[in-house]
């Protein structure tokens, strides 16, 4: 086989789900697992699983967007907002049901990506993230700046509950069983997008553009396709999130989102799949374990505040961003595949 050939077969392993049939049958029961959540767990924890689904959507367009193609964007909450303000017009104004609303939503929001996409040909960097944080703003600036009427203004939009077939998923665990799929479908096409010819263009693009221009590659269309998936994915996750809360209004799609969803792809890995995830898992764990365990300390120790604990989650946020970018910047999927390494050669050491 040629040295072209052998990379590429190298590349789609190394983005495989699957690779061993132990691989196959640990990802069946986690899948028989999660559809079995709502029938064996507590609405608590249906809904915190159900908020993260729709973050393991969105955090994968990132991962795609920054992790594969090397395009920084700290504007996938306003890409997300943009998917669930135009999803919930059309459900609510257009009277669309959900096979038809979700997907033209997410569509919406890969427009208004493809406009910074755009922008990312020309600068890279620095300057790209501050075009990105451009982004936010301008959504904030159109949301609350254009007629009520149009996108609700301050108050934001209600949602009514989602349709699909004449069902109408107007519980706990109908909004769960939809997000899961939506989030399989979209984290399989993301594996896919990672072991196809577009993902080792991007990672072409990510390690060298010069380069990669000078071998044939259209640099222009990479970079621009990279925010173009990147803020489909997140309109998918805002049109989840609209049908899950049934209410959008702006404060939801803040910038303060958007560095989380940064935080979870650094956590989990720069360029993998899986590892934004589990940057997904971590983070998400410990944004639960702050807010239940906050109003405990505030009762129980009355020098605390609720501003206290509030500033305590954004000094973690930045601690463990700095922290992983000083000792493990490739993320806790790096330190996982040197563990699995290591087992594999033991008791030999090279």
């Amino acid at each position: 086989m040629d040295p072209a050939g052998v990379f590429a077969t190298s590349f789609a392993q190394d983005q495989a789900l699957v690779r061993t049939r132990s691989q196959a049958v640990t990802l069946g029961l986690f899948v028989l697992f999660m559809f079995a959540l709502p029938w064996i767990a507590d609405a608590r924890s249906v809904a915190v699983m159900t908020s993260m689904l729709i973050t393991a959507v969105v955090v994968t367009g990132l991962q795609i967007n920054t992790g594969l193609a090397g395009q920084i964007n700290l504007g996938q909450a306003a890409f997300m907002g943009a998917g669930a303000y135009a999803t919930a017009l059309l459900a609510t104004k257009g009277s669309m049901p959900l096979w038809i609303a979700l997907p033209i939503g997410g569509v919406c929001a890969a427009a208004f990506g493809l406009v910074f996409g755009l922008a990312a040909v020309r600068i890279k960097g620095f300057y790209l993230a501050l075009t990105t944080i451009a982004a936010q703003i301008l959504f904030h600036f159109m949301v609350l700046n254009l007629p009520a009427a149009w996108m609700g203004g301050s108050n934001g939009i209600t949602v009514e509950p989602a349709r699909l077939f004449g069902w109408v998923l107007d519980t706990d665990a109908g909004v769960y069983y939809l997000c899961l799929v939506v989030a399989c479908i979209m984290i399989a096409g993301a594996y896919g997008v990672a072991r196809s010819r577009h993902g080792r263009i991007f990672a072409a693009v990510r390690d060298d553009d010069v380069a990669s221009g000078m071998m044939g590659i259209n640099v222009v269309r990479t970079k621009a396709l990279a925010f173009l998936l990147g803020a489909f994915y997140a309109g998918i996750g805002g049109g989840l999130w609209a049908y899950y809360v049934r209410f959008v209004s702006i404060d939801q799609f803040t910038l303060i989102h958007s560095i989380w969803f940064i935080a979870m792809v650094i956590v989990g890995g720069m360029g993998s799949v899986t590892g934004a995830l589990i940057g997904v898992f971590v983070i998400r764990f410990a944004q639960e374990f702050f807010t239940s365990v906050g109003p405990s300390l505030v009762e129980n120790f009355s020098f605390l505040s609720g501003d206290l604990v509030f500033a305590a989650l954004n000094i973690f946020l930045g601690g463990i961003i700095a922290g992983f970018l000083i000792f493990e910047p490739r993320g806790l999927m790096h330190r996982w595949n040197i563990l699995k390494r290591s087992y594999r050669m033991w008791p030999y050491p090279y």
